[in-house]
């Protein structure tokens, strides 16, 4: 089976969670495009569901298939958020971001009463890190909060390039306004701790570390789609 089939699958089997009357967050990037064609077509059959998108991409996506969508402000209490993920650990802290829609995507999250992912099984990993984590930050003093990274990375251990993201040989810009560094750290052993330490930094808007926050994750593979649940 290709990537595709998998996203498809884990799409799929993610449909199960979606209850008639529900307050549905959708997420951003490949696997949540293809849970939004399956989406439409259940709507299209009669399933009811207020959605609230995490990018311009996905709302795009929505009102062209006929997903019925409200914005957070008109929905600040979802239901459930169903969302893809670059990598998935054992206890379903994540790395998000690839698609750069990490802030609206965690704002959503953190609305949710529950988050579910779905990825095919390549994303499953022991440790976080191997993909490039997204760092969300200010146009304004970037070379300076590009430093205070690097310092907040070296005093946990971690180094790595602190690339600015480009598209279309420009700089991308996130649907807020803002840039993205990608840092390559490889290995995070405590993503927690670099978490906090990112936070702290006021020229970072946010970052795509998901710390604790999705409960059950659907993952993928040659031989179906398998449901995975937090270890804490």
């Amino acid at each position: 089976m290709d990537a595709r089939e998998l996203k498809s699958m884990a799409a799929a089997a993610a449909l199960a969670y979606v209850e008639d009357g529900m307050r549905l967050g959708i997420g951003t990037g490949s696997t949540a495009e293809a849970f939004v064609h399956l989406l439409a077509e259940k709507v299209a059959d009669g399933l009811r569901i207020e959605g609230v998108p995490t990018s311009e991409r996905t709302a795009r996506l929505c009102v062209e298939l006929g997903v019925p969508l409200r914005s957070l402000d008109e929905l600040p209490e979802l239901d459930l958020v169903i969302d893809g993920a670059d990598e998935v650990d054992p206890d379903l802290n994540l790395i998000k971001g690839g698609g750069g829609a990490l802030l609206r995507e965690k704002i959503v999250a953190a609305a949710a009463a529950r988050m579910l992912v779905i990825v095919d099984e390549s994303k499953l990993v022991d440790t976080l890190g191997a993909f490039p984590l997204p760092i969300e930050v200010n146009p304004f003093g970037l070379v300076a909060t590009r430093h205070s990274v690097e310092q907040k990375a070296a005093h946990l251990g971690l180094t790595g390039d602190l690339v600015l993201r480009q598209s279309n040989s420009e700089t991308f810009t996130t649907d807020g306004g803002h840039y993205i560094l990608d840092a390559s750290f490889g290995r995070i052993p405590d993503a927690e701790a670099l978490s906090n330490a990112l936070n702290a930094i006021p020229g970072v808007v946010e970052h795509g570390l998901f710390i604790h926050m999705a409960s059950m994750a659907i993952a993928a593979g040659p031989t179906g789609a398998r449901m995975l649940r937090a270890n804490i």
